[in-house]
Parts: structure tokens; sequence; C-alpha cells
């Protein structure tokens, strides 16, 4: 678990924009190290460059998990760690992401078929209401219901990664019912 958490405080984000010589994506926007800040600041390429490290830095360390034979509840602690290192890295003042694309990248090394469904309805959900907050939230609700059917040695562990990731976006939510969260298809100056 502490491998994880230390895999998981590499906050992509940053990464990206300092090699792209851009602005910290926690002082503009948002103000949140992660892909849908980043998508909105700085455009596409960058977004889903810091979905890949995000998505991907905690990969290793699951690999181990699961290369050791840990059982699936402790496969899940390590990709929790990873989450928790995301979201609360102790290196920039326990500030850090949402941990939805640290989600994604835990759920495919573990849940490769409840990610892709997630993704995909995320994706749709995106695109059709161009909103992060209303995709993120809808395919959090459904990962433990796909997990049942796709993963279920692994439904306690995806409920765990769904409460997180609700819970770091009760803000999100409070903006969606005053109606002033951002879209995904507004740029910040």
């Amino acid at each position: 678990m502490a491998l994880g958490y230390l895999s998981g405080t590499w906050l992509g984000a940053l990464t990206v924009c300092r090699l792209a010589g851009v602005r910290d994506p926690r002082l503009a926007g948002s103000c949140n190290p992660g892909f849908s800040n980043v998508l909105r600041l700085y455009g596409t390429r960058l977004a889903l460059a810091t979905l890949v490290v995000d998505a991907a830095k905690g990969m290793p360390v699951l690999w181990l998990a699961m290369a050791m034979g840990m059982p699936p509840w402790a496969q899940g602690l390590v990709g929790l760690g990873v989450l928790l290192g995301h979201s609360y890295p102790a290196w920039h003042r326990f500030r850090g992401g949402k941990a939805v694309a640290s989600a994604f990248g835990v759920m495919l090394v573990l849940t490769p078929w409840v990610a892709l469904v997630c993704a995909a309805l995320w994706s749709l959900l995106a695109w059709r209401v161009r909103t992060a907050a209303i995709a993120t939230l809808a395919s959090a609700a459904l990962a433990p219901l796909a997990s049942i059917w796709l993963a279920p040695d692994y439904v306690g562990v995806v409920i765990a990664f769904t409460l997180l990731v609700l819970a770091r976006h009760v803000l999100n939510i409070r903006r969606l019912g005053r109606g002033d969260e951002p879209g995904l298809g507004r740029r910040h100056d």
C-alpha cells in the first residue's frame, strides 16, 4: 500500500505541463491537477498525456501485487494507496487530483472489463453533455454494479474506489446543483 501511495503521488499534470512549458494547472481554471482542467486550459494533447501518466503510474506496483499472489482485497489496498497518493500527495501539501484517471488505471489492471465499460460510459456522457463531472459521477456509480457481473471478487474493492472518487467530487456536485460547473468545451484564459 505504501508503494501504491508513493507511485500515486506523481501528479501527471504537473510533469506534462512543466515539460510543455505551460503554467502549473493548479494555478488556473479549477486549480485541479487532472485531465479535465488540463483539457480546458491547454487542450487535448496535454490532457491525453496527463491521462496516460495518471492511469499508468500505479500499474507496476499493482502488477507486482498480482505477481506476489496477493488476494483481491490486498490488491485493492495497493490500488487504494495509488488513489490516496494521487488525491493527497505529501509533497504537494496533500492537495492532489480527484483520482479519476488513477482509478481508471488501477481498475484497468484489477478489473479490466469494468474499467472499459466505465470508460465507454464516461466518453459517451462527456461527448453528449460536455461536463466531466456528470460523466465521472455516472461512471463511478456504474462501477460497483458492473463489477458484480464482470469482476465479482473485486466488488468491495470497486466500492471503496467509487466512494473515494465520489467524495473527491463533492464540490463538483455542489457546482452542478448551482449550474456553474465548467464544461469540457470551455477553455479558461
